[in-house]
């Protein structure tokens, strides 16, 4: 016999429907969906920070609708991630649209996902029909809410007296990272930053299970915490001079003015979770300046990618290797077996094994060195040197970089 779209038969459709959506690898792919057909058409939304904050809104408002979609009536309230989304649009300095154009095409990614989902379960007309106008009517409602609630963050945002000072800072920046050809000493007199000395780029994020909301007045709980890692290290390295511009709502952007003398040690700063920061290498002039911000970006691509127990510092010296090969993610993997064979095994003793020639490697082929930076005994050293040699079936004094390439990768990655 068949069925009729009662309300009740609707509405434990759509109760199977929200169940199964809940599921984390089911809503991280629907997430991933929607963000990518909003990221699409709205392009200014492409870079990390954005699309983070982008995601933490969209996962937000999916849990808020989910769980209101089997009810008559239903309130949505905004979740938080989507007013730090919004401020985040501000602080950006892009234009209102962007924020209407997000919920808009998001709306349309909503019904286009529900319509694909209905005709894969193949459901009786009467009840498609039923479904798809209840949702089309909440999905309505909702972009309606949204829009209107966030209209007003957004312009709360834009009209604080900081975007005046904050905002015109970061377009220079911005206009500077991407190469324009801007009166070096007009540009540092707007940022309140000399771009004629040298600088040491930061990036800092946080971790992605942490909390990255902004208060009620917009000033951030998470972007105060960056600011005071950044203050904190700019005094480790004795700098007197620093520029921040925030890069969304839980990542921001840094540069320290330093000293000619040496390179500053970056292994002792003290920074705690869940911050994370990113170094690149010191440069003078703009040119420094451009370049240590995208060695930084680069360390923090590696952060993100890397097996867990990397420092919370990473500074760009240490893992440049390791980000060049991770470039070519299959090349990289080839290069490891290639050159480590058994030694790329998962187990501890495997491990064990790679540290040593590691650290044998990096302190010039010194067994004595390589025990020191171990902890351990230097007979145990020349032990396991005489068993990797074993594994390997070669001296692991052959000359040739690639075997340090892989191990620096190994170091990074995992395996």
């Amino acid at each position: 016999m068949a069925t009729t779209a009662t309300p009740a038969v609707i509405r434990q459709w759509i109760a199977d429907f929200v169940a199964e959506t809940l599921r984390t690898d089911t809503l991280d792919q629907v997430v991933t969906r929607l963000d990518n057909a909003i990221i699409a058409r709205v392009p200014e939304l492409a870079d990390r920070d954005m699309r983070r904050d982008l995601a933490a809104s969209t996962r937000a408002h999916a849990l808020e609708v989910l769980s209101t979609l089997t009810q008559d009536h239903a309130d949505y309230p905004i979740p938080a991630e989507a007013h730090a989304f919004a401020r985040t649009i501000a602080r950006r300095g892009h234009d209102l649209r962007v924020l209407l154009r997000v919920y808009h095409v998001g709306q349309e990614a909503v019904i286009e996902y529900m319509s694909e989902t209905i005709d894969e379960r193949r459901l009786p007309p009467d009840i498609e029909r039923s479904v798809l106008l209840r949702l089309f009517d909440r999905s309505t409602r909702w972009v309606s809410t949204c829009v209107e609630t966030l209209t007003d963050t957004y312009i709360t945002e834009r009209e604080r007296g900081l975007r005046a000072a904050l905002n015109q800072r970061g377009e220079i920046v911005r206009a500077l990272l991407d190469g324009a050809d801007l009166d070096i000493e007009h540009a540092s007199a707007k940022i309140g930053y000399r771009l004629a000395g040298r600088h040491l780029a930061l990036v800092l994020w946080t971790d992605a299970d942490a909390v990255a909301l902004g208060s009620a007045d917009g000033t951030g709980e998470v972007g105060d915490r960056l600011d005071r890692v950044v203050a904190r290290c700019a005094a480790a390295v004795g700098s007197g001079s620093v520029l921040t511009i925030p890069a969304g709502a839980s990542a921001l952007w840094a540069w320290l003015a330093v000293s000619d003398d040496g390179v500053p040690s970056v292994a002792d700063w003290p920074v705690e979770p869940p911050v994370r920061v990113a170094v690149g290498l010191p440069g003078s002039q703009l040119a420094g300046f451009r370049r240590g911000h995208a060695e930084a970006v680069a360390a923090r691509h590696v952060a993100e990618r890397a097996r867990p127990g990397l420092p919370r510092v990473l500074d760009y010296r240490e893992v440049e290797v390791a980000y060049l090969a991770g470039l070519d993610e299959p090349g990289m993997r080839a290069l490891i077996d290639r050159e480590l064979g058994v030694l790329a095994a998962p187990d501890a003793q495997s491990a064990r094994l790679r540290e040593t020639l590691h650290a044998y490697l990096r302190a010039r082929r010194s067994p004595d060195a390589a025990a020191k930076a171990l902890g351990v005994h230097k007979n145990t050293v020349r032990y396991r040197l005489q068993r990797i040699e074993e594994l390997l079936g070669h001296p692991v004094d052959r000359p040739g970089p690639r075997l340090e390439i892989a191990l620096d990768c190994v170091a990074v990655y995992g395996v």
